[in-house]
């Protein structure tokens, strides 16, 4: 720590609880608090009850979670698919197609995503490119917002990576692919693992450009708790808030896990 002073360290830590609980973890509390709750007219809540949790164990809430997961998971694995490529390609490129790569990438996330939701609704609506009232549309919408992480997250890990494994890889006589795949990728491991684990984050949050495209029978849980909230129904909205915060929590654990293995590697 850059901090050796007791007195300072101890000034430092106080200055982040006072920031940290009432900015990032009393909100947080406030929806684990809510979600059970039949009723909420005093400092605390009143009435305790599972019943919102139990509600989720079954019908259109339990579908609505299942929907994200595997909308966020195949979104992050085609984000990191494209991004990883295109990162890879970037290195090989002159330093003007390079920028004019990384503008292309970066642009869906320099607009609002409700942009991005239109623009994918207007060019998906007309045959042979109809994907309009399809999940495809929503996992391709989650692909375009998230890719641009994954192609950064890459790109950086690249600019890390020491040249002198792959040439010495070509030097013993290995061809590129062989390279690629038994000396570069295993080497980029930590980073694709950050990286799918980031894309499926903001993919299992992702709600503005989902809005507009979303069939009746692919709703993502974020959608449902829009809709729940607007109807009134708070209480039932924090809960599936909190079981979406608990789904990504525990997906994001098991690839911290991946990630630090492939580190040890």
């Amino acid at each position: 720590m850059l901090v050796h002073s007791k007195a300072a360290r101890r000034a430092v830590h106080a200055l982040f609880f006072l920031l940290f609980v009432p900015v990032f973890a009393l909100p947080l509390l406030v929806i684990v608090g809510a979600s059970f709750a039949t009723s909420w007219s005093g400092a605390l809540p009143s009435g305790l009850t599972l019943t919102h949790y139990q509600d989720i164990a079954r019908g259109d809430s339990l579908h609505a979670l299942i929907t994200s997961v595997l909308t966020a998971l195949a979104a992050g694995a085609a984000a990191l698919t494209a991004g990883t490529w295109a990162a890879l390609a970037a290195e090989k490129l002159g330093r003007r197609t390079s920028r004019l790569l990384d503008a292309l990438f970066l642009l869906p996330v320099a607009v609002p995503s409700v942009v991005v939701g239109l623009s994918l609704l207007v060019a998906f609506s007309q045959r042979p490119f109809l994907l309009n009232g399809t999940p495809g549309i929503v996992i391709i919408a989650h692909t375009v917002l998230v890719t641009a992480f994954a192609y950064q997250s890459v790109t950086a890990a690249l600019a890390r990576l020491d040249p002198a494994y792959e040439q010495c890889a070509a030097g013993l006589g290995a061809r590129p692919a062989y390279v690629l795949w038994r000396v570069k990728l295993p080497l980029l491991l930590p980073s694709l693992t950050a990286a799918v684990g980031l894309c499926f984050a903001l993919s299992m949050g992702e709600l503005s450009a989902t809005m507009m495209i979303y069939p009746p029978d692919w709703m993502p849980l974020p959608v449902h708790v829009f809709a729940a909230t607007d109807r009134g129904s708070l209480f039932t909205g924090a809960a599936l808030a909190v079981a979406l915060m608990a789904t990504t929590l525990l997906v994001l654990l098991a690839v911290s896990r991946i990630r630090t293995r492939a580190s040890y590697r």
